[in-house]
């Protein structure tokens, strides 16, 4: 079943810096840490529920 998970490129293209707090602990539970850093996360809900509150910081691309 590991083959069969869904992922999503994440670039990020703002910085966290201004933010709340708990944008910035979403963005780092996401894995992202630098501007214009790209990483793949699996499609859980968990994971897409932070994609969400910080999407208007990201590039999102499904695959």
């Amino acid at each position: 079943m590991a083959g069969k998970d869904k992922k999503i490129k994440l670039t990020l293209v703002k910085s966290r810096y201004g933010r709340t707090p708990g944008h910035a602990e979403c963005l780092f539970g996401l894995g992202l840490r630098r501007m214009h850093q790209t990483v793949e996360v699996i499609d859980t809900p968990q994971n897409r529920g932070m994609i969400n509150k910080v999407s208007y910081m990201l590039q999102i691309e499904e695959q």
